[in-house]
């Protein structure tokens, strides 16, 4: 059994027993083969515990339970792989006129004795053939799949202040069995808009699905090849927050999402079309008019059916549906950072810290409008409010090392002011700033090592003289200083330091004073 991200087999159990997928569903979104998922669940069912406590495993525990330490054979996997024949020749001889599968899995036999059974044969044949030939006959479960879309017609809207005019995104949505319609206006496509439109659908709908079925764009699917989907972090987040599992659409394959396709149609025409000549100023406008036609578009009356879909929803789609959680997701973004040598993880500009003992450690940062959490192994390690203002800092007392543990770490304050005392006193003055305009000291550690190691491309004597301005004009940011040494913009600083400057007055373009006094003379003798 290939051995897999222990967050991968939470997902397993998860897709199995909340929303009691088949394997090969599974699969298909989770990258985890069908035996290897057939494994976890019969290493879960041995282990009789309730699906709560695997969940609040640790990855060390939930490591030693899915994969105890076993020798394993790599002689014996190979003699185990399944050789199949060249199916396409196959394909081929079936067409000839009197062949048949079981005359040309005879002949098959003869020349590989160790073929599998003729079962099996046919089994993988069928497969084959449904993979060149895909057909596609779609049965919609009550409450199984809601079909999601964006329309290719947006709705224009108009700053009232500049005359600007953007273009609002219209996020459609279907359920399955009954049709019934959500419709919902968003400044963009982007990741966040497109979850809240998912919030408000499923607070729309009374309830979640089973199973999302989104089109292939970025703010679902990172990617999707060969049969394995990876989905963007955060609307997996989300999924896992809701109980709902996530089916993309193949690429390329409308028919897969064919429900949604021909709702976004009858949107643009029942809906949109009847906004056409309107003017909009705002997108919360545009979704007061929507919600005003969304309902007379789904209490129309299917003739083929003789009922609404609102009637649908009520029979069909409703009851199965499963309950909301009582608390609204809240978008969340996810990032992986190094902690630092100040024990800072950076994030938007500002640090938050963690225990001392992960420093250099690679760790999982998730975080939303209020809150950032940081995980190392699937333990939290850290958590701290957000910061709103860029390059401040969190720092927890209970993070910081004890005084001591400085005296034996890489960088202290000593070691930098050393190295700084070496360029010259505007440099050492320039580091003990840094130092102590932070709200802690080691939290100048970055940036003071960063300037210092500038000297070994552009010289000691040049960030000594950078040093001497930073320290007059306040500036603090490697970024500026850097960019000082650059353009050479600090020998210009100083004016009198500028006029006394051969590198600027030595050169032949530069005429002098002198040439200027001279052309006034002439100007005075010609008057005259």
């Amino acid at each position: 059994m290939r051995r897999v991200c222990m967050s991968k087999i939470k997902e397993v159990l998860r897709l199995k027993y909340l929303n009691q997928l088949s394997n090969r569903q599974i699969q298909t979104m989770t990258g985890v083969s069908r035996n290897s998922v057939a494994n976890y669940v019969k290493c879960f069912v041995e282990l009789s515990a309730e699906l709560e406590d695997v969940f609040a495993l640790s990855d060390t525990d939930l490591e030693q339970l899915f994969h105890p330490n076993k020798s394993t054979s790599k002689t014996k996997a190979a003699a185990l792989a399944v050789v199949h024949p060249d199916w396409n020749s196959i394909r081929e001889e079936l067409t000839k006129k009197g062949m048949t599968r079981a005359l040309l899995y005879e002949e098959l036999k003869s020349a590989q004795p160790d073929l599998y059974s003729y079962s099996q044969f046919n089994r993988y044949y069928r497969r084959f053939i449904k993979s060149i030939n895909p057909s596609m006959r779609q049965i919609h479960y009550s409450g199984d799949k809601l079909f999601i879309d964006y329309s290719g017609l947006t709705m224009p809207i108009v700053n009232q202040k500049t005359g600007e005019t953007t273009k609002a995104q219209i996020f459609v949505c279907v359920l399955g069995a009954s049709g019934y319609t959500y419709v919902h206006a968003s400044s963009t496509q982007s990741t966040k808009d497109f979850i809240q439109s998912h919030v408000l659908a499923f607070n729309f709908y009374g309830g979640v699905p089973n199973i999302l079925v989104p089109d292939n764009l970025k703010a679902a699917v990172i990617s999707h090849k060969k049969g394995v989907v990876k989905l963007n972090e955060s609307y997996a987040d989300m999924a896992r927050h809701y109980g709902v599992a996530v089916e993309p659409a193949r690429p390329y394959k409308p028919q897969d999402k064919s429900k949604v396709e021909l709702g976004v149609k009858a949107i643009q025409r029942w809906v949109l079309m009847k906004l056409r000549h309107h003017t909009f100023f705002s997108v919360d406008e545009l979704n007061q008019q929507i919600n005003l036609l969304l309902d007379g578009y789904n209490n129309k009356i299917i003739r083929r059916l003789g009922k609404s879909r609102t009637e649908l929803f009520e029979t069909l789609d409703k009851p199965s549906l499963h309950l909301p959680r009582v608390n609204n997701y809240i978008y969340k973004e996810f990032k992986t950072a190094t902690v630092g040598v100040d024990y800072h993880v950076e994030l938007d500009g500002s640090g938050y810290s963690v225990p001392y003992k992960y420093l250099g450690k690679k760790v999982d940062v998730t975080y939303s409008s209020t809150s950032v959490v940081i995980t190392l192994g699937g333990e939290i390690i850290a958590h701290h409010p957000k910061l709103w203002q860029p390059y401040h800092d969190s720092t927890l007392l209970e993070h910081m090392p004890n005084e001591h543990q400085y005296q034996h770490e890489k960088w202290n304050p000593r070691r930098i002011l050393n190295w700084a005392n070496s360029m010259g006193a505007s440099t050492t003055a320039l580091m003990e700033s840094i130092m102590n305009s932070r709200s802690h000291q080691v939290r100048g550690y970055k940036s003071c090592v960063a300037i210092l190691s500038l000297s070994k491309i552009y010289g000691s004597h040049a960030l000594e003289a950078v040093s001497a301005v930073a320290l007059e004009l306040n500036i603090h940011k490697v970024s500026s200083i850097e960019s000082m040494l650059k353009t050479k913009s600090y020998l210009l600083h100083n004016p009198q330091r500028s006029v006394n400057n051969t590198f600027v007055n030595g050169h032949e373009n530069i005429r002098g004073s002198a040439y200027y006094s001279q052309i006034n003379n002439k100007i005075s003798e010609v008057k005259i």
